[in-house]
């Protein structure tokens, strides 16, 4: 009789028993995937966490030092990114109605350069809290004022000693002697030269918003009135005698000069439009009026013309206060044309080459 083993029939028992666990953990696995897919489908796309970055400061807290003895003097606060030093000024000022914002000097560092008012407070800051050093630049007068000071007073002082008012020659002396026509004529050219001066500050030349000390005015008013003084004095006093050559100096010298003035001044309005757009992009280059055309030759030929006016009105006077006046001013302007000349070299070095500063083929 064949007898059927129990272990057999309790095996297959427990393999369908496991295979029936496992389809039901299977299902339910299912189910749970399905339920996280929906789960993810309904939330959206998934999104990796950001890298931690330094968020840009919105406001920026400025700590201003006094720059002798490093103590706070203010906080100005909620200054903004495209805030520049000038509005920083401008709120230090509503704090300290006695320092206007010319008048404020504004340093990253002690004794370093003052910052310009045009640099944005973010170009600068390295956190929230930007600490800046303050100093006095004292009383403080426009480059336009000191223009017009310096230009009008020459004018004037000429005039006084050209009308020969009392208490400056002897009346008596004034009377008998007879004018040498060259007097008559260095008053004109005088004139015409520092009225010039005037109209292009006023109406030609681009002058800087900016501000300069007080003593700049006092020293370039003392410097200009002086000499016209001293040369208005010799110029028109009694006992003046004329050139050696007589009238033939005279005039080739006073022609020179009208040229000159009028080579400056031409110079003057192509440097105050230097192209036909109005920028400073390119380099000044002549155009079709001939006196325009010292630019081939040298980088500043306003200085060119500068000096040939006063070296012409030396020959025509010859006066030695004339002299020593162009020979001090040949002096400064050949200083300011070489600073220019190499800003230029940087700047437009194609255009350059072979050119002189201010005297053409020697300086």
């Amino acid at each position: 009789m064949f007898i059927r083993p129990k272990s057999l029939s309790s095996e297959s028992k427990r393999e369908l028993f496991s295979q029936g666990a496992t389809r039901s953990t299977l299902k339910n696995n299912m189910r749970n995937f399905h339920s996280l897919s929906q789960l993810v489908l309904s939330a959206g796309p998934l999104k990796s966490t950001p890298a931690v970055k330094h968020a840009k400061t919105s406001h920026f807290e400025i700590e201003i030092l006094d720059a002798q003895t490093r103590k706070q003097i203010c906080i100005v606060d909620k200054v903004t990114q495209t805030s520049t030093i000038h509005d920083v000024k401008q709120k230090f000022h509503k704090e300290y109605p006695k320092w206007y914002p010319s008048r404020v000097g504004l340093q990253l560092e002690r004794g370093g350069p003052f910052l310009k008012d045009y640099v944005t407070i973010q170009s600068v800051a390295a956190s929230s809290i930007v600490t800046l050093y303050f100093t006095d630049l004292g009383q403080q007068v426009s480059w336009t004022t000191v223009f017009l000071a310096e230009y009008t007073g020459p004018l004037l002082i000429y005039l006084l000693f050209y009308l020969r008012i009392p208490y400056i020659y002897d009346m008596k002396e004034s009377s008998r002697r007879m004018r040498h026509s060259v007097v008559h004529l260095a008053c004109f050219c005088h004139c015409i030269h520092y009225i010039r001066y005037l109209l292009e500050t006023l109406f030609v030349h681009r002058v800087s918003a900016g501000h300069t000390p007080l003593k700049n005015l006092i020293k370039g008013c003392a410097f200009y009135w002086g000499f016209t003084s001293w040369i208005a004095y010799y110029i028109n006093h009694p006992r003046y005698t004329p050139p050696s050559f007589g009238n033939r100096q005279v005039m080739v010298s006073a022609i020179n000069f009208l040229i000159c003035e009028a080579g400056n001044h031409f110079i003057n309005v192509v440097l105050a439009h230097p192209n036909h757009t109005g920028t400073n992009a390119c380099f000044p280059s002549p155009n079709y009026n001939p006196f325009t055309w010292m630019f081939f030759l040298v980088s500043c030929p306003n200085y060119t013309y500068e000096i040939g006016s006063w070296i012409s009105f030396t020959i025509m006077t010859q006066t030695l206060p004339v002299g020593i006046f162009t020979l001090l001013m040949s002096i400064q302007m050949s200083l300011w044309a070489q600073k220019k000349h190499k800003i230029y070299l940087k700047k437009f070095n194609s255009y350059m080459h072979r050119k002189s500063a201010m005297i053409p083929f020697i300086l």
